[in-house]
Order: structure tokens, then sequence, then C-alpha cells
């Protein structure tokens, strides 16, 4: 009751000041709460976005153990109370516009691929990176699923490459973007590693977001 309570106290915000804050306009943003709207009553309507709505409207499912799609439900929910306000919702898709900074897209890739928050990006956590080079989604890096689902989708192109393989390619990859060579990859070495490596930024811009009216 006293998490309703709570939700109660936060009003719309206006979008003149969203327009003002983020990539969009303001029919832009006008836009974007339509989908919102949407989105926040898809199970409860309520007026905000649930993780269970999150993950069913933006991932298609409502598995709560994948693991991606938690910390992206995560860094939506900048004030960390469970729920995605539509300010919260608005501001981050605004990293994800074509004309967001790049600079943005990369602090935010950087968070999202820090999985254990630890303010570094470290070997485990780089089979999650890889992965979502690959194809733009994975389960858990944590488990050999990952080995497995990469094998998956290399046999389905016709190229079958062993677990030897891809332990190869995940050491290599982090060998590259670990420069200093202390076992993790700190903001400085992540930005330097995606400038080398930009089609691990691909998946930062949505370009459809030029066209929301």
């Amino acid at each position: 009751m006293g998490c309703v309570c709570m939700k109660c106290r936060v009003k719309y915000e206006d979008p003149t000041i969203l327009a003002a804050e983020t990539c969009f306009n303001e029919t832009e943003v006008k836009a974007l709460y339509e989908l919102f709207r949407q989105l926040s009553s898809s199970l409860v309507d309520d007026g905000y976005i649930s993780k269970e709505e999150f993950l069913l409207g933006l991932f298609r499912n409502r598995n709560e153990q994948n693991l991606f799609a938690n910390r992206m439900f995560r860094l939506f929910d900048a004030n960390n109370d469970g729920f995605i306000g539509f300010g919260e919702f608005v501001r981050s898709l605004s990293i994800f516009h074509p004309d967001a900074p790049r600079s943005d897209k990369v602090a935010f890739a950087f968070q999202l691929y820090d999985i254990w928050q630890t303010g570094f990006i470290e070997p485990e956590e780089v089979k999650g990176i890889l992965w979502t080079s690959l194809i733009g989604y994975y389960h858990d890096p944590l488990t050999s699923e990952v080995k497995e689902m990469i094998l998956a989708l290399l046999n389905e192109s016709n190229l079958v490459l062993s677990n030897d393989v891809i332990d190869v390619i995940v050491d290599k990859t982090f060998k590259d973007a670990d420069s200093n060579k202390d076992g993790k990859i700190d903001m400085k070495e992540w930005d330097e590693f995606v400038a080398r490596n930009p089609i691990l930024m691909k998946n930062m811009t949505i370009p459809h977001l030029m066209d929301l009216t």
C-alpha cells in the first residue's frame, strides 16, 4: 500500500521539459506517451511500467531470469523504485536516439555490461558483450549456455566452431579491450575498445526513434 502511495505522488512530467532535456521534440514526447501508456497498462493500468510489463512489452516474454533484460530495466528505472515512470522512459529512450551524444551511448552500454556493478567489466561479462554483438541478445553470461547459444547460431549459418574456439574468441575480445592488462575493463578502456569495434554500439541506436510522429 505504501508503494502505491509513493507512486501517486509522482506527477506526469511536462512534455516541454522532457523535450528540452532529451533528443525528442515536444510532439515526439507526446507520441512516446502513447507507447508508454500501452506498455504501462498491459498488465496493470497504474501509469507505471513494472518489470513484468517491461519484459513482456520489449522482450516479448515475462522471464525474470533473463539477466540482460533485468539489467536494461534497472537502467531505465533511474530512481530504483521498481517501476519506470514516463520521465524515466523518455530520458532512457533518448540515449538510443540517432542524435544522442556518443558519450551517452558509450556510458549506458558500459553500465549495461557491468553486470556485477563493480565499475569495471570483467572477463565473464565479456561473454555477454560478445553474445550481444552477435545477435543483439543473450540469456545469462555467467553460464555455459552462452557458448551453446553462440554455437547454435553459428551452426545455423553453417559455421561450426568448437567450444575451444569460442573460448579463444572470448579471451581475445577481453585482452584486446584490457589495454592496461589489469584483468578488468574500465570506462576509458571501454571507450577506446568500442571506438575500434563500432559494431558493439550498433544496438545503442534505434533509427525508428526519428519517425515517432
